[in-house]
């Protein structure tokens, strides 16, 4: 056999191997593949969550297998821990709460510290958090604090340097130094100093970027809606809030509604404390939470509301747009965000979402990686990012 030939066999067998896996082994899988050792471990994980717990089962319609036993499950979040990367170990993790109804083996501390924590595993514990007694409560915060950390990691420069560099150009100056000075601006300034002979503007008068004082620029209300489907966004809104509330040029208030409005802008150093003020699930009253927010603008020419929430309205629709459109004319940066998330347009009301749209305020679902971006661009009074959905 040559090597090209024994390249192929190898690769065939891999492709069987890979398949075997995915269809769970029935006896009409067709690939004739058996397995052993590590594959096998893999395979038996996978058939604990996705595989029927009788003999006649096929792969087109597998079902859960762990039951409700914490210590077969515990043994389960190891092998997968230990066969599959974090990726792929979050999904299944998510999947065995969502199929096999596992939540209530979260309020176990056993469970809490096995588990790989991510975003979706914290808002299910926020939703959880008033049943969980009182010898787990500690293990979530710990659990919710790493993946808090993890994200201020990654999200809190990108968030500074945005913002910063906003509020540094919201400042004019006329005599800047070299490297301040606005181009776009100061050419836009000076076309009529155009010099066709040559080709150029010669600018008679510089316009700069001015450098933010330590004083107070913008104010941001952050306006989250806490129902089961926006946990996610109340997990990343939270994390936002602490990074520019840290921030001097910025004030910022952080909201929370559902049916009720709490403000949980004193807790906004310590993200989790946030986390755990919100109490996920229940009805929603856009209307009741915009005018709390409306009635702590003093600056409305210098405020930033951001409104994050799925738009479907349990209180009066018309007040809540007379509000968006009354904040809007006073001089209000409004952005509605349906999600702030990594999984995209959530289900919204559509009807709401063109409402908002045509008072001027587009409502999108904004990734955590866009939203310094959103930031920015609202504080410098531009148009928005809106990423494009076609």
């Amino acid at each position: 056999m040559t090597t090209t030939d024994a390249a192929t066999k190898e690769a065939g067998q891999e492709r069987l191997r890979r398949w075997r896996l995915v269809l769970g082994g029935d006896a009409a899988d067709g690939t004739g593949h058996g397995l052993s050792g590590r594959d096998a471990a893999m395979d038996g994980a996978l058939t604990a969550l996705y595989g029927k717990r009788d003999a006649a089962r096929t792969g087109r319609d597998r079902t859960g297998g762990l039951g409700a036993s914490a210590p077969s499950v515990a043994r389960w979040l190891g092998d997968i821990r230990t066969y599959f990367p974090s990726s792929v170990v979050q999904v299944m993790q998510r999947d065995a709460i969502d199929r096999l109804g596992l939540s209530a083996l979260l309020l176990e501390p056993e469970m809490l510290e096995a588990v790989e924590a991510d975003v979706h595993l914290v808002g299910t514990l926020l939703s959880l958090h008033k049943a969980m007694p009182e010898t787990t409560k500690e293990t979530a915060r710990v659990v919710v604090g790493k993946v808090v950390e993890d994200l201020e990691k990654r999200l809190a420069t990108r968030m500074r340097a945005a913002v910063t560099g906003a509020l540094d150009r919201g400042t004019r100056v006329h005599r800047p130094r070299h490297h301040d000075i606005d181009w776009n601006r100061t050419i836009a300034a000076n076309l009529k100093h155009y010099l066709p002979e040559y080709g150029t503007v010669v600018p008679e008068r510089l316009v700069g970027y001015g450098r933010a004082s330590r004083s107070v620029k913008k104010e941001v209300i952050l306006c989250i809606d806490q129902s089961g489907s926006m946990a996610s966004s109340v997990v990343y809104a939270s994390v936002f809030g602490a990074v520019l509330a840290s921030m001097r040029a910025i004030s910022t208030r952080l909201v929370v509604f559902d049916t009720a409005v709490a403000d949980l802008t004193d807790r906004l150093d310590d993200p989790v404390d946030v986390l755990f003020g919100t109490r996920l699930g229940g009805g929603t009253d856009i209307n009741r939470a915009l005018a709390y927010c409306q009635s702590q603008i003093t600056r409305p020419a210098e405020t930033v509301v951001v409104l994050i929430s799925d738009l479907y309205e349990g209180g009066i629709r018309d007040e809540m747009l007379k509000r968006v459109a009354a904040m809007k004319a006073s001089g209000v940066q409004f952005v509605a965000l349906l999600a702030l998330s990594d999984e995209g347009a959530p289900a919204y009301d559509r009807e709401h979402a063109a409402a908002l749209a045509a008072l001027g305020a587009p409502a999108f679902a904004c990734t955590p990686d866009l939203f310094p971006d959103v930031m920015a661009a609202a504080i410098e009074k531009r148009p928005l990012p809106v990423p494009d959905t076609a």
